[in-house]
């Protein structure tokens, strides 16, 4: 069985490396960090990953705007959008723009695990 590949796209770096360390730690799957969009979108061209988790505020380029670059760029990939503050207007937004789930920090790695698992299995 092939090992996926998790595109994590943060701007905060420890939180990357958290991110990282956990998603890598059930040797499940490979994980990839970006820390700006630029970044980001060479990944997504360079190793099409199986699935990004997107911050929702980043310099530069919102969550948003960056989720729509990547679903025009590889609109199979699955996306989920990560964020520090809960707002029903934009998770709907990111859903519309077609995002499958909008998980909210501290997070809950067990659900994560959960919510990878739909989508890579």
């Amino acid at each position: 069985m092939r090992t996926k590949t998790i595109l994590l796209v943060d701007d905060e770096v420890d939180f990357s490396r958290l991110l990282k360390l956990n998603i890598e730690d059930s040797k499940e799957y490979k994980a990839l960090t970006a820390n700006d969009w630029q970044t980001a979108l060479a990944l997504v061209e360079q190793h099409h990953p199986d699935l990004v988790l997107l911050d929702m505020m980043m310099p530069g380029m919102t969550g948003i705007e960056l989720l729509g670059r990547i679903k025009k760029l590889a609109p199979e990939i699955p996306v989920a959008m990560i964020t520090a503050v809960w707002n029903e207007q934009e998770a709907k937004r990111a859903f519309d723009a077609g995002a499958y789930e909008y998980i909210t920090k501290p997070v809950d790695f067990e659900y994560l695990r959960t919510a990878l698992l739909v989508k890579l299995l």
